[in-house]
């Protein structure tokens, strides 16, 4: 029922969706519904059960209409840029060769702490004006923090971060102004400085994760691409706007 195409050069044919994530998707007339799912933040089951489909194809669908949120980050921070990362423990949620561990039970915690061993660290970069930038980080050293920094933080940017050492390298090294809020110190601001900004966007981060019940490493990157579009649309996340991005017609 889609128009197709013969291109004259090569003779090989094509539709609209060839070539986005949609492409050789199925029952095009439940596209919509899910995605008025997905803007409702339901999990894969209830979104399966909503719009009539099975389990195995709403978890397609839901990784297919989230590629392309999945790369959309700010591609700059300016101003005063609030930096901080965060920790959400590592699931191998749906694996069927879980190997190094046994299975956890949902819910379960981290037995040796904070570290990159049971978490995923979460690098997570804001300025005042809303842009959002984010990485899962494989490892807490220095280098992996300048290299995710560097292409995207402002060279006159104000740069302010929690005492982790990795930051003020970084600053250091691209001759950036700097200011590390220690709270273990109890310092929560300093000269009007703090980062309220980025905290209080990881806190609605782990909130809106919370009912899923433990998101998937490999799949950690949908997750929060799909987190950064609902911040940056607000009420103009849509079930019309999230297909436009899905099929990349639209602005991200």
């Amino acid at each position: 029922g889609m128009k197709r195409y013969m291109c004259n050069a090569c003779e090989r044919t094509f539709n609209a969706l060839t070539g986005t994530p949609l492409a050789h998707l199925q029952k095009r007339g439940k596209w919509l519904e899910y995605a008025r799912a997905i803007v409702d933040g339901l999990s894969l089951r209830k979104a399966a059960k909503r719009v009539g489909v099975h389990l195995e194809t709403s978890f397609r669908w839901r990784h297919r209409f989230l590629a392309t949120s999945k790369g959309a980050k700010a591609t700059a921070v300016t101003g005063i840029v609030e930096a901080d990362e965060t920790f959400i423990l590592k699931s191998a949620k749906g694996s069927k060769r879980l190997v190094g561990r046994p299975p956890r039970k949902r819910g379960g915690k981290a037995k040796k702490g904070l570290s990159t061993e049971e978490h995923d660290c979460v690098l997570i970069v804001r300025d005042r004006s809303g842009a959002t930038t984010d990485q899962v980080l494989p490892d807490l050293q220095a280098r992996t923090f300048a290299a995710h920094l560097t292409p995207v933080v402002a060279k006159d940017a104000v740069l302010v971060s929690d005492g982790r050492d990795a930051y003020g390298a970084f600053a250091h090294a691209e001759n950036i102004l700097h200011i590390p809020i220690i709270t273990s110190r109890g310092e929560h601001a300093y000269k009007g400085f703090h980062i309220q900004n980025v905290n209080a966007y990881t806190s609605r981060l782990k909130d809106w994760l919370r009912p899923f019940k433990g998101v998937a490493s490999w799949y950690l990157p949908s997750y929060l691409g799909w987190r950064r579009a609902i911040e940056r649309l607000g009420e103009n996340f849509t079930p019309q706007r999230c297909m436009q991005i899905a099929y990349r017609c639209g602005s991200t």
